[in-house]
């Protein structure tokens, strides 16, 4: 996965990589500081502004974290049903 940074827009006008997301942009998908922090999502508290590629950005992060936590709950619930049937199966 590509590193996670904002787009931040150049008084002259051209767009540069930032070094963290705004207030703003968290508050936009319903994050704090702390738990963008803890998920690893840079925080920039100075920044003020808040752009609608940087919260799209930060959409399609959070969704992808989901799809892999649910995708690990279901391997683990897979291995426990196998490791139950393999006790079963040496109980008899």
């Amino acid at each position: 996965m590509e590193p996670l940074k904002p787009v931040v827009f150049k008084k002259s006008g051209g767009q540069r990589l930032g070094k963290g997301f705004s207030l703003g942009e968290l508050e936009a998908v319903g994050l704090n500081p702390k738990q963008a922090v803890k998920l690893g999502i840079p925080v920039d508290a100075r920044r003020k502004t808040a752009h609608e590629e940087n919260i799209e950005k930060l959409r399609r992060f959070l969704e992808a974290i989901k799809e892999d936590a649910k995708h690990k709950s279901e391997k683990t619930s897979k291995k426990a049903e196998e490791k139950k049937g393999k006790l079963k199966e040496a109980e008899k």
